[in-house]
């Protein structure tokens, strides 16, 4: 008679969760923060990775998702956007309560900073803040450096020029 498998790790502490990898990526966990969610090490988790494609998928799709919405994100931000504000009070007349709501549109600007993160990861040549420069103009600037001849020990005691004598 056969024995029966043996179940893994793989199999009591990442099967049952393999639903719920996605929305812990989506919420932006890391792979090491899954692992440890998972109750297995970071090292085990890369290689039940490498052998099960349906983990491998589950990690993927939940990333994919997350930069999906945060790109989303990023594209409003930057562009500006049209929002609703509700603000609900209760308004009291005499003994009467009546529940009141007030919903109110509001804006939100462009956002400069988001467009200038946008605008260097879609096109990073045109605008990254460095700039390559491969071509430079330099100035030379020549010195004539002019032999001084020393002067003599003798003459440096007597004055340059004798007053005339009458």
């Amino acid at each position: 008679m056969a024995k029966p498998k043996r179940q893994t790790k793989y199999d009591t502490h990442v099967v049952p969760y393999l639903d719920r990898i996605p929305a812990w990526r989506k919420q932006g966990l890391t792979e090491k923060q899954v692992a440890e969610r998972l109750g297995v090490g970071y090292s085990t988790l890369s290689v039940y990775k490498n052998k099960n494609v349906e983990l491998l998928e589950a990690l993927k799709k939940g990333k994919e998702e997350l930069i999906e919405e945060l790109e989303d994100s990023l594209y409003r931000r930057a562009m500006g956007f049209e929002y609703e504000e509700v603000d609900t009070y209760i308004e009291e007349f005499g003994d009467v309560q009546k529940v009141k709501t007030k919903i109110m549109k509001r804006v939100a600007l462009p956002d400069t900073g988001a467009l200038a993160f946008a605008l260097k990861n879609l096109a990073p040549d045109k605008w990254r803040d460095r700039h390559d420069i491969t071509e430079f103009s330099r100035q030379e600037k020549v010195i004539n450096i002019i032999d001084i001849p020393p002067e003599d020990e003798d003459e440096k005691d007597q004055p340059d020029e004798q007053p005339p004598k009458a």
